[in-house]
């Protein structure tokens, strides 16, 4: 018997022997990888299956790009190739355009369509865009990038159009009327068909063009490497991929130190000198970057008040993807598709929040509403936190009214300033460890950190946040979740946005439905026309 006992043990004591002989391994493997593989690691996909990233990325790295390692499911294969196939952008019929031959907003006009005809609000106003090149002479294709509004300045009234690319130099714009009195048209060229094929290979080709850093340190030794979803050359690596979301992520190894000793993640810098000269010619902002297009006619139209019909339902639109969404009167925002509760009071406000969590994800333009609360509401304080200014994590709290309200930024890609690295959360897991129900409030937005990077990055993060949000609603149905999408931005010359897109709403929410599809695609970019 005491043999039996003896033969046990001394198993047991080899196969703990063994496990950490194993485990030692696994950590000397993942700190010094070879010159042309990554390390695998797991993470979870669609209905909880589990695979492996050594199955996948023992490829060459010249450059490494984590976001084409992925596995898909034909259903989210087939929903990807839509959404791409969805923002195609229209190319030139040759290849290589010379600057003389690209758009010159200078010498486009447009012109109303019956600009003095009889208009009342809701009727549709249509407007014909002729596009020219330096010479004068007519673009045969499209693809350049405008933006068209409407609006009345007395009236602080605004609201943009529906532009449709005809694909040979002639752009159709349609607005509907929303208000009565003297409306102006305006266009724009922010980018011509030119550049924008430019853009669109900077981020197919160069995506590590914006670059990040993470310092590392141990004792009083530290050093600071690059970091990015894609990695040129041959170094070794520190795979710091998402265990749950399999969200990719690389830093160059330090020459010394370990990499679990990284501390922080930072915004690196531009990588200079991407464009040609020719190249930088469509890419001037006196010239052909967001420049007027001049009217050759009448630039304004009379609009009639509606006859018989309440001022207040007017405008509304019974359809949800009606375009516009909304539009700007009194300097407020209007909704065509939801009514909307103004909160100009901060009585109302608290009234609003009281008892409930809120939670921000995402970046400073959801930071902003932070901000904007803990200022406006006097019962909110905030707790300091210690946090980098502007990086968060933040917290305000009204005692008074059990208000809790909390904001915390997206996990990389990040243009922010030094972020700890213990504070890098992707925003599916934070869903993950929420709770839920009646009084928890979910505001998340995501895009302006992912325009440099093609646009896959963008999908399969929507794609793992979706998923959390569908469980979060699974388990809470009650849980109020509000998607503020994306905007259109002005960049330097440095970071030009490539996805354009085309939202005009503030934000869209989504309580307890809107689950699928649609949640992504309220994230997604949409090409115009």
């Amino acid at each position: 018997m005491w043999r039996d006992s003896f033969r046990l043990q001394i198993f047991c004591l080899l196969m703990a022997v063994l496990a950490v002989v194993v485990l030692v391994h696994n950590f000397f493997q993942l700190e010094h990888l070879d010159d042309d593989t990554v390390s695998g690691s797991n993470w979870i996909t669609e209905n909880n299956v589990q695979h492996s990233l050594s199955q996948t990325t023992k490829t060459t790295r010249k450059p490494y790009c984590g976001y084409k390692q992925q596995i898909l499911s034909k259903r989210e294969q087939e929903e990807q190739e839509s959404l791409l196939a969805a923002i195609q952008w229209p190319k030139p019929s040759d290849g290589k355009i010379a600057f003389v031959q690209s758009t010159d907003p200078a010498r486009s006009d447009f012109v109303i369509v019956k600009p003095s005809g009889f208009f009342k609000v809701g009727d549709q106003l249509e407007v014909l865009v002729h596009m020219k090149d330096f010479q004068g002479k007519p673009k045969q294709y499209g693809g350049d990038y405008l933006q068209a509004r409407i609006h009345s300045p007395l009236l602080k009234a605004g609201a943009t159009g529906r532009i449709v690319d005809c694909h040979n130099g002639l752009y159709k714009v349609f607005f509907t009327l929303l208000w009565p009195g003297e409306v102006k048209v305006s266009v724009s060229l922010v980018h011509p068909s030119e550049a924008i094929q430019v853009l669109l290979r900077l981020r197919e080709e160069r995506p590590d063009r914006v670059y990040f850093k993470s310092s590392f340190k141990s004792g009083r030794y530290s050093e600071t490497t690059e970091c990015n979803v894609c990695l040129p050359g041959d170094l070794p690596v520190c795979n710091f991929t998402d265990l749950y979301t399999g969200e990719p992520w690389f830093c160059y190894k330090p020459r010394k130190l370990s990499c679990a000793s990284r501390i922080s993640h930072a915004k690196g810098g531009y990588q200079k000198g991407l464009l040609t000269q020719e190249e930088s010619l469509f890419f001037q902002s006196d010239v052909n970057i967001k420049r007027p297009i001049l009217s050759s006619g009448p630039d304004s139209v009379i609009v009639k008040p509606k006859a018989f019909t309440d001022s207040s339902s007017m405008d509304r639109a019974e359809d949800p993807t009606v375009s516009p969404s909304g539009y700007y009167y009194e300097d407020q925002w209007r909704s065509r598709t939801h009514w909307i509760h103004h909160f100009n009071k901060s009585d109302d406000i608290t009234k609003c929040l009281q008892g409930k969590v809120i939670h921000l994800f995402g970046d400073s333009t959801i930071r902003q509403w932070f901000e904007y609360l803990t200022a406006f509401v006097p019962d909110l304080v905030e707790f300091n936190l210690g946090s980098p200014k502007n990086v968060g994590p933040f917290m305000s709290v009204d005692l008074k009214h059990n208000i809790l309200l909390k904001f915390r930024c997206h996990g990389p890609p990040i243009r922010f300033s030094t972020v700890f690295s213990s504070e890098l959360r992707y925003i599916a897991n934070e869903l993950n460890g929420i709770v839920g129900g009646r009084n928890t409030v979910i505001a998340i937005t995501i895009w302006s950190h992912f325009s440099t990077f093609p646009v896959e990055v963008y999908i399969r993060r929507l794609r793992n946040i979706r998923r959390s949000i569908i469980q979060l609603l699974d388990r809470s149905p009650k849980t109020l979740i509000t998607i503020r999408t994306a905007n259109v931005q002005e960049l330097g010359p440095e970071l030009k946005l490539p996805c354009i897109c085309d939202k005009n709403e503030d934000l869209k929410s989504s309580a307890g439905k809107g689950k699928g599809t649609e949640v992504l695609l309220h994230f997604c970019c949409r090409s115009v026309g």
